[in-house]
């Protein structure tokens, strides 16, 4: 049987299950060479893409949170998958938003973060804009913005901020920290930046405008109609905020960066997807402009700059040009600047400065202050709910929880230069608390079997065990050296998905028509698992291997709905139909004769009797 973790099932792209690429992929290209796009909402509403946004979002955590109207993604499960596009299509034909749930987060200083929740019905609209959206605003975003785009990250952000430090020998950087950003976004300034962007379908920025003005459920009760922000929470709140910052982006890029030089000098792609423009770079000295460069993250970001005088008056220019240009207005007690050389940067949960190394100057980064207090008491918490014994539910996930959050704080924060340092004196707080509390549990060795844990622990000397499994060490890390996103790599070129997963070698045409020729009773769960398990099994039969054509395939649920059995993924099974039929047979010719056109192996014939047994039938010997 095969699992629903391969690798294989986890490299797939979603919009290729449904014929979608090559028209995304089409939208980036149009709009590189600057197309005005008037005539998206038929798109928007076409039943490829409503599939697609429900695929998106149905392993989405936030969509098994209920909105106003108490649904979750698991009311939408059982709809017929035409009705269910049919509902969509109703509901966006005159879109008028539920309110959105407003909940309050608590954060570790002691306030809360806001956050919004809309409907589930809201969430498969918004998810089914976004998909048109994005590769129209991802051909016009600058290339150092990292946050909330595809195939993007905080490694991404944080290289670029090395090598200003670096390379480019930049040691003053102003920080700038937006007050209230998502619930200060200006809607008419966002509808005017889209209008820019080639995004003119007024049907489309219509539907846009409603959900902007959804009312918010206060916690309270009270309902408020907010006339400017954008909901954190919502799915197309990320894009919208990158498309607000776009135009902060190029003005910071427009003052040095793009400024067209009296000559055209040559300049090259280095080998991380970087261009080198040193000779545009030297021209450019020779002016009085003020050199700085942006890196950017969603609405945290840094500008590099040469001199104090220089990042002096890029923070009034940038200061004023938010509030006249975007009408935010920033943080005074939280935006300054720094001299590297001297002081500490936050940046990303990360701290970074530079220090004098032989007649030159690098970086040294650790966790930030902050970030190390967080992941401390994270473990110590987490150390408390072990206590439980190991025959209880707690207990045996306590270990398990334990590790993950070691893994998350190795994974993330091993870009610092220093994070062997710093996870070390997270040990030191932790272990006197393991010991304390696991004392009798807690042994030296074990058995680590095979798979992540031995791979990346098993050297380590700081290694335990608690009930006989591996407690993974927060002391054992290396520090790794963070990437450039490759300029190759795109989700929308056919050339930039080969760098991102090689060829899947499934056969896309069946991919295609189990989408198109589903059956008017299968619900929508049903119809987009099946997909999902073609790809996984590479298009193959569970029980003989073979490759399957459309007219052979048939999807089999292991446990039967008769017996209770579900539409759930890790129930179905894709099989040859000859096989599906000797799974349910229980007359001995019909046994024989299909054994007969099938030669099964042992092997093969011990895989079906396992499905046979599920669906409470007699093994076939």
């Amino acid at each position: 049987m095969i699992s629903k973790k391969t690798p294989k099932q986890k490299k797939l792209r979603h919009a290729e299950y449904y014929d979608l690429t090559d028209t995304f992929d089409r939208l980036y290209a149009e709009s590189k060479n600057g197309k005005v796009f008037t005539k998206l909402y038929d798109l928007i509403i076409s039943e490829e893409n409503i599939l697609l946004a429900y695929r998106n979002i149905k392993r989405n955590k936030g969509s098994n949170t209920a909105g106003v109207d108490k649904k979750t993604i698991k009311d939408l499960e059982t709809i017929p998958k035409d009705k269910f596009v049919e509902l969509a299509k109703r509901k966006m034909a005159f879109y008028q938003p539920k309110p959105v749930k407003r909940v309050e987060i608590p954060k570790h200083d002691g306030k809360t973060r806001p956050l919004g929740i809309p409907s589930i019905w809201d969430r498969v609209v918004q998810q089914c804009i976004l998909q048109v959206l994005e590769p129209i605003c991802e051909a016009k975003f600058f290339e150092r913005s990292n946050g909330f785009r595809p195939n993007r990250s905080a490694e991404n952000a944080l290289a670029q901020c090395y090598r200003m430090i670096q390379k480019q020998h930049l040691y003053y950087v102003v920080d700038v920290d937006i007050k209230g950003f998502f619930d200060n976004v200006n809607h008419t300034k966002l509808r005017q930046q889209m209008w820019a962007l080639g995004i003119r379908d007024k049907k489309v920025l219509s539907m846009i405008t409603a959900m902007l003005k959804a009312p918010i459920i206060l916690p309270s009760g009270n309902k408020v109609y907010p006339t400017k922000g954008t909901p954190q929470g919502g799915l197309c709140s990320p894009l919208f905020g990158n498309i607000v910052l776009n135009e902060l982006d190029w003005w910071i890029a427009s003052q040095w960066e793009t400024i067209p030089t009296e000559h055209n000098y040559q300049t090259r792609t280095m080998k991380n997807g970087t261009t080198d423009r040193s000779p545009v770079i030297r021209a450019l000295a020779t002016s009085n402009l003020k050199e700085m460069y942006i890196i950017r993250y969603a609405d945290d970001f840094k500008i590099f700059c040469r001199s104090y005088e220089d990042a002096k008056k890029v923070f009034i220019a940038v200061k004023r040009w938010l509030n006249e240009r975007l009408k935010l207005e920033i943080s005074e007690d939280k935006s300054k600047i720094i001299n590297l050389k001297r002081n500490y940067s936050d940046y990303l949960g990360f701290k970074m400065k530079a220090v004098k190394k032989g007649n030159s100057y690098v970086v040294r980064s650790h966790m930030s202050d902050k970030a190390l207090i967080r992941e401390t008491s994270k473990l110590l918490e987490q150390i408390q709910l072990m206590e439980a014994p190991a025959n209880t539910k707690k207990g045996r996930l306590g270990v398990y929880y334990y590790n993950c959050k070691v893994w998350g704080i190795h994974n993330y924060y091993q870009y610092a230069t220093h994070i062997s340092q710093d996870c070390n004196r997270i040990a030191k707080a932790v272990l006197p608390q393991l010991n304390h509390r696991l004392e009798c549990r807690i042994k030296k060795k074990g058995d680590l079997g095979k798979g992540y844990i031995k791979d990346r622990y098993g050297g380590s000397k700081q290694l335990r065990f608690v009930d006989e499994r591996p407690l993974c060490p927060i002391g054992y890390i290396r520090t790794k050296h963070p990437m450039y996103k490759r300029k190759e790599i795109c989700k929308y070129t056919p050339e930039g998905r080969k760098e991102i997963h090689k060829n899947l070698q499934i056969n896309m045409n069946i991919l295609w028509e189990l989408m198109r020729k589903s059956e008017m009773s299968e619900n929508i769960e049903f119809s987009d698992n099946r997909i999902s398990l073609y790809a996984a099994q590479w298009g193959k039969c569970a029980i003989t291997g073979n490759v399957l054509d459309y007219d052979e395939l048939h999807c089999h649920h292991i446990i039967p709905k008769s017996k209770g059995g579900t539409d759930k993924y890790s129930n179905l099974i894709i099989v040859h139909c000859d096989v599906h039929k000797l799974i349910h047979a229980s007359k001995s010719e019909t046994i024989a004769y299909y054994l007969d056109i099938l030669n099964l192996n042992d092997k093969m014939l011990r895989k079906l009797n396992k499905l046979r047994k599920s669906a409470e039938l007699p093994e076939i010997k």
